[in-house]
């Protein structure tokens, strides 16, 4: 499945992927006025118009990308295990059918409350889930 960019500057290419994910943590409010809806993807992205992205690097382990043009928030990334959580809104064509899981759930504030009935991980749970396994290096 493919998205883009506002602009069309960049384009992505993933394998379908139907789940979406929400993120409640105080930088990814701050980073998009709200929570983070992701697809997650795992391993390298097939991306056209590479040159238009800016990265933040928005931790020790992760950073941020962003069209360089539009601003339209890309994806976010785990460097220690080439992880991807792309932002959901590039891709407008996708059959997505289902919120999968809520993190960061302790940091949500008050005025809003998702419906769905999904798993929901606090900001400790969500880094044991995705930490690095077997004591690699972060």
């Amino acid at each position: 499945m493919k998205g883009h960019c506002l602009c069309g500057a960049v384009t992505i290419t993933v394998p379908d992927i139907s789940e979406v994910a929400a993120c409640h943590c105080a930088t990814c409010r701050r980073w998009g006025g709200g929570p983070l809806f992701t697809l997650d993807h795992d391993g390298k992205l097939e991306i056209e118009g590479e040159d238009n992205i800016a990265e933040y690097q928005s931790s020790d382990w992760a950073e941020r990308a962003f069209c360089k043009i539009c601003g339209s928030h890309l994806y976010y990334h785990l460097k220690f295990h080439d992880h991807f959580a792309l932002s959901a809104g590039l891709f407008q064509d996708a059959k997505l059918t289902k919120l999968s899981q809520q993190i960061f759930i302790d940091e949500k504030p008050d005025f809003y409350e998702l419906a769905n009935d999904t798993p929901k991980l606090t900001g400790e749970e969500a880094f044991a889930a995705f930490s690095p396994a077997n004591g690699e290096d972060a």
